[in-house]
Formats: structure tokens, sequence, C-alpha cells
């Protein structure tokens, strides 16, 4: 499963996203991973959630984002749910076209693996393409 939520700057994504991790670490059996571009939810993340500070390992593309995501469950084959917070900022192609190839391919990756991915986008939720608006 893939789920987005998206919205102008300032919307109440990541706070939305944040008691989202909440509930998911008291909730799931398994382990929960949350992924930021930079060190803003250190103090809201709980401790029981793995919190990935993306720029400390170099992801800054669509391809490095795909071989880290393979590589944490290659690691923990316990991940059920990975959020990612401000996903445009990780990556160096936020064309919709390449948006919409890895959201399809988290989609299918998640459901291969039992991962459910919760993501935050910054933008009109009306000018995205329908490609992307499945994932609302």
């Amino acid at each position: 499963m893939v789920k987005l939520i998206m919205g102008l700057k300032g919307s109440g994504k990541t706070k939305t996203l944040v008691d989202m991790v909440v509930k998911a670490v008291s909730e799931e059996r398994g382990d929960v991973v949350c992924i930021e571009k930079d060190k803003k939810l250190t103090y809201d993340i709980p401790y029981t959630a793995r919190l990935i500070n993306a720029s400390e390992y170099g992801i800054n593309s669509n391809a490095l984002l795909r071989g880290f995501i393979c590589g944490l469950h290659a690691g923990n084959y316990d991940i059920t749910h990975v959020f990612i917070d401000n996903f445009y900022k990780i990556l160096d192609d936020a064309s919709y076209d390449a948006v919409a190839d890895l959201l399809d391919w988290m989609y299918d990756f998640g459901k291969e693996n039992n991962i459910s991915f919760t993501i935050t986008v910054t933008d009109d939720a009306e000018s995205v393409p329908d490609r992307i608006k499945r994932y609302f």
C-alpha cells in the first residue's frame, strides 16, 4: 500500500505523518521506519521507530532512495511500514512521471514484501496527474 498526504506548505502534512507514526508504533506488530530529509523530527518520532536522516546517507535521488529502501528490507524483514517526509526534497527528479514511476515501484515492492508506505508531498493535489492521484 502507498498513501500520499499531499498539500501545500503549512497545511499540516508533517503533523499528520507524525501522528500516523505514533499510531503505527503502538498498533503494528513489525518495525516502523521514518525517512526524512533533515533532522527535524528527532523529538517528535517515538524512539521505537527507526528515524533516518536521508542526508546522512547521501540519499539525494530517486534511484538512491529506491536502493536504500531495498537495503532496509534486506537488513530487516520485519519492517511493516515506511514513512517518508518531504518526498520531493529527497528526489533529484520530481517530475510527475518520475514520481509516479517511483510510487508504482513502491506499491509493487510493498505488496510483495507486506510493507506500507506513507509519504508527505508538498504540491497542489488538484494539479497532479491521475497516476499520482490514485495514491491519495
